[in-house]
């Protein structure tokens, strides 16, 4: 039997209309962007300059930085945690700087995987937070929504890691490794198996118990939808880029700026500011990502003056400067996997 919160009619992370919004609604959008792309004659081509602008700078970029409001912009949150929250950054750059010297497609394959496993986990952190939100403790339910949500991203990975080389890479051309074709071969039944495991048993739970957590099953079905159309069905870099990035970045602003509506309460008052509403809010990381991705594009990348103005010479110190301006992002991907955790996280009455 399903525990007794599931009785309750609101089983929702945030909110009905929230939940629907970014679960359902950037997955309905990244779709609606591959219809046009395909109306565009665009899916067999680069992403344009507006994906790119839309998708990995407003959306990609600055959700990583959404982190310093669930951190370091709470200076009392920054102090509960002072050893983690400094010392992920600063061993974050110095094995950084180690991989790099080692060669910068050591480093690239290194950040890769952990990204993979941050985006992998997430989506399996969102089931996680549904099924204790409807309290859900049966292990059999755990273990069929736990191979369901984490085959829906892996097996397209596998796909991709088989089907070498591809028209999109995660970061840079050949940060991915090879698998052998074998490894696609066995995991698609099981694929198969674990997504229809995974409905079947929410039919049942429905006509039997009356139970439907509909959130986590939108949240299931988007995963497998979005990951196996942009990575699997089409070879696109545009449409990997619109069906990858929105349904996790998306739903990640939700989730940071709850949380800092929280905490306005007793933040100090540039935290109270730069969190005011949702245009502050998002303002803020805008402005935090477009700085960020200036002195990518001008020392690394050597790309988009139109957007960033003109080349700086950085030969010679990309060993140092690379691993710095990672640092952002790795901080993301490993604090992600503490500061949502009920326990050491008392506080989180939201979720």
């Amino acid at each position: 039997m399903i525990a007794s919160a599931a009785d309750k009619s609101d089983q929702w992370l945030f909110s009905r209309g929230i939940d629907l919004t970014v679960f359902l609604g950037s997955a309905v959008v990244s779709l609606l962007l591959l219809a046009v792309g395909w109306r565009l004659g665009i899916l067999d081509e680069a992403s344009p300059e507006w994906t790119w602008v839309t998708a990995v700078l407003l959306i990609d970029v600055a959700h990583v930085w959404s982190t310093s409001f669930r951190v370091y912009f709470d200076i009392e949150e920054y102090k509960r945690r002072f050893w983690l929250y400094t010392l992920v950054p600063v061993f974050g750059y110095a094995v950084g700087v180690a991989l790099y010297s080692e060669g910068e497609l050591v480093f690239w394959k290194a950040l890769a995987i952990v990204a993979v496993f941050h985006f992998v986990r997430q989506q399996y952190g969102w089931v996680a937070l549904y099924r204790r939100k409807a309290g859900e403790t049966e292990r059999w339910t755990w273990a069929i929504d736990t191979v369901a949500v984490y085959l829906a991203t892996v097996y397209p990975l596998a796909f991709w890691m088989t089907s070498l080389p591809r028209n999109f890479n995660w970061f840079l051309e050949n940060d991915f490794f090879a698998l052998p074709a074998v490894v696609e071969g066995i995991l698609f039944p099981i694929y198969v198996i674990a997504l229809t495991a995974y409905f079947g048993k929410s039919i049942y739970l429905y006509f039997t118990e009356g139970f439907l957590n509909i959130g986590k099953d939108i949240v299931v079905a988007t995963t497998a939808i979005c990951w196996y159309v942009g990575i699997v069905f089409f070879n696109s870099d545009y449409a990997f880029t619109v069906t990858n990035v929105i349904i996790h970045g998306v739903p990640y602003f939700a989730l940071v700026y709850m949380y800092a509506r929280m905490r306005r309460e007793t933040a100090g008052p540039l935290y109270r500011g730069l969190s005011r509403n949702w245009i502050f809010f998002l303002a803020t990381l805008w402005a935090l990502a477009y700085v960020e991705e200036l002195f990518w594009s001008r020392g690394v990348w050597h790309e988009r003056t139109w957007l960033f103005g003109e080349d700086w010479d950085w030969t010679g110190w990309k060993m140092w400067l690379v691993p710095l301006l990672a640092v952002p992002q790795l901080t993301h991907y490993i604090l992600d996997g503490f500061i949502w955790r009920k326990r050491g996280n008392a506080g989180l009455r939201f979720i």
